[in-house]
């Protein structure tokens, strides 16, 4: 069985930083593409950053272009969103998902990814 966990979220003042880890447990995603989305309440799910299975494709949501960083670790099977200079339209819960079948990034929305992690709040004050 498959896991995604999530952790790191929290709540930090506007600019501040925090970083997201996801570790995935039950199989390896080093050759599969990783994603972050986030969904505010109201709001439907929306992509923030993904990074394809090798690691040299990368994208991100213009809204956190330049303030997020996603990175990954394949040794210990984890993902990672840095996140600074962070706004209060930042708040959120923020979602891990695997693509399982894949190692490219798609078209970097939700319904492409098969696994999804529980989420974890984050919340930014301003």
């Amino acid at each position: 069985q498959v896991h995604l966990v999530e952790s790191g979220g929290g709540l930090v003042q506007a600019g501040g930083s925090l970083r997201l880890s996801c570790a995935a447990s039950g199989r390896t995603f080093s050759t599969n593409a990783m994603g972050w989305f986030r969904q505010a309440p109201g709001n439907e799910r929306e992509f923030v950053a993904a990074i394809s299975g090798s690691g040299y494709s990368i994208a991100y949501a213009d809204s956190v272009k330049g303030r997020f960083i996603i990175s990954k670790n394949n040794a210990k099977n984890t993902v990672y969103l840095q996140m600074n200079s962070l706004k209060p339209e930042d708040t959120a819960v923020y979602y891990c998902a695997a693509r399982s079948a894949y190692s490219g990034l798609g078209q970097n929305v939700p319904s492409e990814y098969d696994t999804w992690g529980q989420g974890t709040q984050v919340t930014v004050s301003s």
